[in-house]
């Protein structure tokens, strides 16, 4: 599909989706526009970009091969690389790569096309290489090489938070050059039901008008009066009600506009609802068909994968015309998830129990009851309790070497009088005419009867036989006569050992057990009934490994007890053996966890046998389904629950005797139907299909049960060999009682063979078979191909049943029922029972149902006959949650046919503002386009009709793996006053990274490795990214942009410690030393990394400082050497943040102050997170003309720490809960200043200038005595603020004791010692738990410190390091090192004021820096000039 230079992108567009529609659904085509809208492929695109730029891609190639390392930019150049690629070592390829479905060989080169579709040189190449992938010459994988281009992203949220104004803290600086806001798109918005850009169409004559016109509309919302607190209260249920009274398709639009838009829409209101809803008033859930969708977990991007995933079950359940209300039925089906811990029913005789809990003597002193099992122990403490609760099998041949430990062990539990019933199965040769004598595990067997009967069975063990059989030996016969001799010197060996020996009951019985169990190799255990593995089948760890199931079944039984499922009139062993995991056979193929459906979905009409190889893979199965005969079993109801197709060669032994099982099988089953697919070893003829052939004319002709009995002799080998030798089917047929004969020998003669090829072709294009292969089809699951030799016996049948009964046909049948549906209901079942089985598991589906009320539920009907979603939403609409649901809601209506039913959980008797803020969420269904026929810019957040007097914040809220920056707007987006703005206010924001995260931890101790780094990056640039491991989770977090990425421990004392052992959620296989991530979707990449020591470095300490082992610290500053043997830079670090533009202007004049004092050189690190894009921009100039360095660090907050809502709170967590990670290694130590502090000169008594002593240098070579960080105390000195030193009094005073309070504006931090003490997971420890009290840690960045004083020591600085007006007396000044500008609880004076008045020098440097910035824009704007005028380019938002 080429693109015509001439067709506008619409067109091209349409065209994308016109040929999707002929393989997508309606509904797939919906949800293909929705991810296209959402721009969910841009990362997969943006990845092939990566990877292409890693080979590198040759020079002014618009497209290329690579094949084996080598490229070519031409066609001609394919062939000639071929041949030469074999020589070369392959590419990776990774999971989501394109390969072309071609021949697959392993042995042929692989060619990797870097090409953009749709392009001539792509299909030139296509060409060329789809056909040599045909003829299996080569592997042929596409992937994507597009030019890259910025573009509007979608699928975030917006808010202007409305801030608090009793501190004023607004930058006084005009902002110049503002821009020009786009008229006609504010025309499309609404104001206060007026659609201008319609009117202004319609009346063309009125421009100036309108303009005026929604000028003072939009000027009369700006007011926003405050409500008294009685107004207040039913504010949510007078919202709720407006909703509901509008017309049903307005109301999600008005919910929307009411909860966005709140603070200006609250003084509207008037009605009054009395009416209480809910237990929990206030919540917001979202649930679509029953599953919970989370709002704080869940994006866009995740909920579009959730309607993908649903959508193939709903268009299945609607293809077999399951609507309405029986779709949700049906969907809500608890179907059991596979379970991969079956037990075996080991209440069987073959098992020689050796003990009974319950009746031997030996345990009558202990108590019986059930209730003892909920008696509370000491940890680890094994219950003594009279009942057979833990069963131990042992399966063993007794001339095993393992056997002799395996039965010690046994011996151990039963000595030491463990809790456990021991039971033994021996499996020895089952000939009948077996001597003793000469086979050491027959007479062994005998010899323990011999001793069980003449004495008892556990003595037969515990004095056992194999006491003088040394670990590591075998039984022999010897041993065995010996052993007769010395303990029986008077019993007769021949009778008991020999030929005809007294003792051989039941010989054979453990033998034909074991077979019958299908359980794998000798030795094998059973708890319980479940196998162990055989790693767990290793003496010296079996022991712990019972002890541990004990352990865990006590907590299981104790649940049964609390329960009442277990009582004290039950079988214990009966209560275990009757759950549902048990079974009476072990096949593996019949519990594997990994299961094949077919998929039964599509609706095939009449198509016919010489159409049948034309047809997809559905429409095949389809057909088959509908053509298939079965003989039957029905059930009382006349419904067969469970449907088996045989698949064989019926004229093989092999196939016979599987269809024969299965026969045999359905006789002893009600509600089980057979059907037979014929897969001929060649091609179908009349000669090799006559057995085939008959079974179908016995369908097509016969009775069931006559058809049924004639087959069944039929299948019999010496019927078919009859048959082979000449003896006609007619005399077969006059065997068999009830056969019309007339019509079957009429039908069978005139069969023709063309449908038995059409189920070859399903044989070989739908299940994978090779010709004559065999395999079951159980209700659409396959099992098979078998292995030539491979049984599938009556108990697999038996078993297979059981399974497919449980999971879920039982239940899909009791609702086929309830559906009434006669015709075709055992097909139904079938077909149902596979789509359900084959859809993966997740969460549970609730039922969630509402009493009818209408004033408080508000519904929304679907479309008739497509396929719906339920929707269910509950929410108040004046929540957080109702600004995001309510706009998400109405895009999904837009994507998706969907029922829908809001809730409205009012919350009562508010006492506040229930939203302080204006919200979009930016979300389109489909891909927008201008009037000229090209792609709009994309979607924005556009905020209109809002009130000029409050002070606004803006904060995004974007996906959780989003990493997201300010990079264009000159206004201060922290204080938004739309009273001293003329114009727009605009912001463009970038997603500059997607964020990796990780868990990783030491396979020996279990524990995360503290400090181990972590790099990533390519082949040809390895470290482009790096970080270090937390000890809390052993969490880790890179940023990086959409390809493919090598992750690898940082080389230096990292890589010689450690090594990469396994990983998990990573694109290489999991063993793999290189760990390949891709990242190509804006979903969160999170993957497990399993670290170990190297043998020879196992005592060593990553953060050790010890002579013998030299530390982490010594490795980095080895590296730091390597470039050029430099002596270590002494360099002062110095941490800061800010955020708006007035704390950007006193960190600059701090930085001035610092640089102004200090003579070592300075290196600065701000947060970059919430830095305006003005400031990123100047400080650049800033550091070539001061001379100093800077870096802006970046840190996502963890998901799983709690996290915080409001900006201020959380800009004081990155003060102090990510020290330990925000810097690299090599940094020692590192000061804070905060962004209102001043680092001046002292004062001496006459106000004269003596000398510079505040260097910072001097607080950073302070002894901090062993603490990790060093604050200055709160003063004492100031007398009158005495009322307002909160630390004085209540929790503070008794939990500080006789330490001070000390305040985070300027603190020192060892990183070394800090990170050595794992003060950092301390503190985000002591944070969890306290964050979660909302009213806890008001000072967050102050609070946290303090309140750890007592196990993260805090040095206290000396006083002079710290003044402030509102708590150190004037007297102080003089000697004071910095000034903090702290607010001052009782004057509130604004900190600009506070600034020039308090500092004298504040002026000087504000006005310095202030002419800086003017020769910046003046050199900016001359550039400017001076460059042609360009076309715009789209930026990310």
């Amino acid at each position: 599909m080429l693109m015509c230079l001439t067709e506008s992108v619409r067109s091209y567009y349409n065209l994308v989706i016109k040929k999707a529609g002929q393989f997508l659904s309606d509904l797939q085509v919906n949800l293909l526009r929705f991810a296209l809208a959402l721009r969910s492929y841009s990362p997969a695109v943006h990845a092939s970009q990566q990877i292409a730029s890693d080979e590198p891609p040759p020079e002014a190639c618009p497209a290329f091969v690579s094949i084996h390392g080598q490229h070519g930019c031409s066609t001609k150049d394919i062939k000639k690389l071929v041949k030469a690629a074999a020589g070369r070592p392959k590419p990776y390829l990774y999971k989501n790569d394109h390969t072309y479905p071609g021949v697959v060989k392993t042995d042929v080169p692989v060619v990797i096309l870097y090409a953009e579709i749709g392009t001539k040189k792509f299909a030139s190449f296509h060409k060329v290489l789809s056909e040599k992938a045909e003829e299996g010459k080569l592997i042929y994988v596409l992937r994507h090489f597009v030019a890259p281009r910025n573009m509007l992203l979608s699928g975030y949220g917006v808010e202007l938070a409305i801030k608090s104004t009793e501190y004023k803290a607004v930058d006084d600086t005009k902002v110049k050059g503002q821009l020009a806001v786009n008229a006609e798109d504010d025309d499309n918005d609404e104001v206060q039901g007026f659609f201008f850009g319609t009117l202004k169409k319609v009346h063309p004559e009125l421009q100036e008008q309108l303009v005026e016109l929604r000028k003072h509309l939009l000027e009369s919302t700006n007011d926003m009066a405050p409500l008294k607190v009685w107004e207040m209260q039913d504010l949510s249920f007078q919202a709720a009600a407006r909703i509901i009274s509008v017309p049903k398709f307005d109301a999600l639009k008005l919910m929307r506009d009411l909860s966005q838009n709140f603070p200006s829409k609250a003084s509207l209101f008037f009605q009054h609802l009395s009416e209480t809803i809910g237990a929990h008033p206030g919540d917001g859930e979202l649930f679509i068909n029953g599953l919970h969708i989370d709002l704080d977990i869940h994006n866009p991007f995740s909920i579009l994968d959730i309607l993908r995933g649903e959508a193939r079950v709903l268009e299945g359940l609607h293809n077999l015309g399951i609507k309405g209300e029986y779709q949700s039925k049906m969907l809500r089906l608890p179907v059991n998830a596979v379970d991969d811990n079956y037990a075996l029913d080991i209440r069987h005789p073959a098992i020689m129990w050796i003990n009974d809990i319950e009746n031997d003597s030996t345990y009558l002193g202990w108590p019986a009851g059930l209730q003892d099992l909920l008696r509370a122990t000491f940890p680890g403490v094994i219950r003594q309790i009279r009942r057979n609760f833990f069963n131990l099998v042992l399966f063993l041949d007794p001339l095993q070497e393992e056997s002799v430990e395996l039965v010690k062990l046994a011996e151990l539990f039963y000595k030491h009088k463990i809790p456990l019933r021991i039971g033994f199965v021996f499996v020895v040769n089952t000939k009948d005419d077996i001597d003793g004598f000469s086979d050491a595990g027959v007479g062994f067997y005998r010899l323990l009867n011999y001793i069980a009967d003449e004495y008892d069975l556990s003595q037969a063990l515990v004095t056992m036989l194999y006491s003088k059989v040394h670990v590591g030996e075998t039984l022999s016969v010897d041993t065995l006569t010996d052993y007769l001799k010395r303990k029986f010197p008077k019993a007769n060996a021949e009778r008991i050992l020999g030929v005809e020996s007294e003792y051989d009951d039941k010989r054979m019985d453990g033998a034909l057990f074991y077979k019958k169990s299908g359980l794998g190799a000798l030795p094998l255990a059973l708890f319980n009934g479940v196998p162990l593995s055989p790693d767990e089948m290793d003496p010296d760890e079996l022991e712990t490994i019972i002890l541990q199931r004990i352990m865990d079944t006590t907590t299981t039984l104790q649940r049964a007890v609390f329960m009442g499922q277990l009582t004290e009139g039950s079988d214990v062993v009966d209560y275990l053996m009757e759950q549902a995991n048990v079974v009476p056979r072990m096949n593996p193929l019949i519990l594997s966890t990994d299961r094949k459906f077919l998929d039964f979905t599509a609706t095939p009409g009449d198509r016919y046998t010489t159409m049948f190889s034309f047809l997809d893979i559905r429409d095949k199965t389809a057909v088959m389904a509908k053509r298939m005969k079965y003989f039957t079993n029905t059930g009382a109801d006349g419904m067969s629950t469970v449907t088996m197709w045989i698949v064989g060669d019926v004229e093989k032994v092999s196939g016979r005797k599987l269809l024969l099982n299965a026969l045999k099988h359905m006789k002893a089953s009600h509600g089980v139907r057979v059907g037979v697919i014929d897969n001929p070893s060649g091609k179908p003829s009349t000669d090799n299909t006559v057995l085939y052939r008959a079974i179908w004319a016995a369908f097509l002709t016969q009775k069931n049960k006559a058809a049924a009995d004639f087959v069944q002799k039929l299948l019999k080998e010496e019927k078919s060999q009859l048959l082979q030798q000449g003896t006609k089917m007619k005399d077969l047929l006059m065997q068999v009682s009830g056969m019309d004969v007339d019509a079957f020998e009429k039908k069978f003669n005139t069969m023709e063979v063309d449908f038995i090829r059409s189920q070859q072709l399903f044989c070989r294009d739908v299940l994978k078979l090779n010709p004559g292969q065999r395999a079951v089809i159980c209700n659409g699951r396959i099992l098979g191909p078998f292995e030539e030799e491979e049984e599938f016996t009556v108990e697999d049948f038996h078993l297979l049943e059981k399974i497919t009964l449980s999971s879920s046909a039982e239940k899909v049948k009791a609702k086929v029922k309830q559906m009434g549906m006669k015709a075709n209901a055992s097909d139904l079942v079938m077909k149902v029972d596979a789509l359900l089985t084959a859809a993966p598991k997740g969460e549970v589906r609730r039922d969630v149902h509402f009493i009818k009320d209408s004033h408080s539920v508000l519904h929304l009907s679907p479309r008739e006959n497509e396929v719906l979603y339920d929707v269910v939403a509950i929410v108040d609409p004046l929540t957080r949650e109702a600004q995001k649901m309510s706009a998400l809601l109405i895009v999904l209506s837009q994507v998706v046919n969907m029922r829908l039913q809001v809730f409205m959980n009012c919350r009562a008797k508010l006492s506040e503002m229930p939203l302080k803020s204006f919200y979009r969420f930016v979300l389109e269904s489909d891909v927008t386009f201008l009037a000229n026929d090209t792609v709009s810019s994309g979607p924005v957040a556009r905020f209109m009709e809002l009130p000029e007097s409050p002070l606004l914040t803006l904060n995004m809220f974007t996906p959780e793996s989003w990493m997201v920056q300010a990079v264009r707007s000159p206004h201060d987006l922290d204080n938004i006053h739309l009273q001293e703005v003329s114009g727009v206010v605009t912001a463009e924001y970038e997603l500059e990274h997607l964020l990796l995260e990780g868990h990783c931890f030491d396979l020996s101790t279990g524990q995360p490795p503290r400090g181990l780094q972590f790099t990533l990056g390519m082949s040809r640039d390895p470290l482009m990214y790096d970080t270090i491991v937390m000890a809390n989770l052993g969490y880790f977090q890179l940023k990086a942009s959409p390809g493919a990425w090598i992750l690898r421990l940082r080389k230096g004392r990292s890589e010689d410690i450690y090594q990469i052992l396994t990983h998990d959620g990573t694109d290489s296989p999991a063993d793999d030393g290189d760990v390949i991530v891709v990242l190509n979707s804006f979903h969160s990449k999170i993957i497990k990394v399993r670290v170990q020591k190297k043998a020879e470095k196992i005592n060593e300490d990553l953060l050790s400082e010890t002579s013998e082992s030299k530390g982490i610290w010594d490795s980095i500053a080895r590296c730091a050497k390597d470039d050029g043997e430099k002596k270590k830079e002494d360099v002062l670090n110095i941490f800061s943040v800010a955020s708006g533009h007035l704390y950007e202007r006193f960190l600059r004049i701090m930085m001035l102050s610092v640089l102004r004092h200090t003579k070592t050189p300075i290196k600065f690190w701000f947060l970059k997170n919430y830095l305006s894009p003005s400031f990123k921009e100047t400080i650049s100039h800033m550091a070539e003309s001061y001379g100093f360095q800077y870096e802006l660090v970046h840190y996502k907050w963890p998901r799983w720490l709690h996290q915080q809502t409001e900006k201020q709170r959380i800009i004081w967590g990155y003060k102090i809960l990510f020290l330990d990670v925000l810097f690299p290694l090599a940094v020692d130590k590192i000061i804070f200043v905060d962004a209102d502090q001043r680092v001046r000169v002292s004062y001496g008594s006459v106000s004269v200038l003596v000398i510079v002593r505040a260097d910072l240098k001097e607080l950073r070579d302070l002894d901090l005595e062993g603490a990790p960080y060093g604050y200055t105390p709160f003063c004492d000195s100031r007398k009158e603020m005495e009322g307002y030193r909160f630390w004085k009094t209540g929790y503070w005073a008794s939990h500080l004791g006789h330490r001070k309070y000390h305040i985070s504006a300027l603190y020192v931090v060892d990183l070394k010692k800090f990170r050595k003490i794992a003060a950092g997971d301390r503190l985000r420890g002591q944070y969890q738990a306290l964050s979660q009290d909302p009213n806890s840690l008001s000072n967050l960045d102050q609070d946290l410190p303090n309140n750890m004083i007592h196990q993260v020591a805090i040095k206290s600085l000396p006083q002079e390091w710290l003044w402030c007006e509102t708590w150190c007396d004037d007297a102080s000044k003089t000697v004071a090192k910095t000034i903090d500008l702290c607010n001052n609880p009782k004057t509130k004076e604004p900190k600009l004021t506070a600034a020039a008045r308090i500092v004298p020098e504040w002026v000087k440097y504000d006005n310095e820096i202030k002419q800086l910035l003017r020769q910046v824009q003046a050199q900016r704007d001359t550039a400017t000039q001076k460059q042609t005028p360009s076309p715009s380019q789209h930026k990310k938002g």
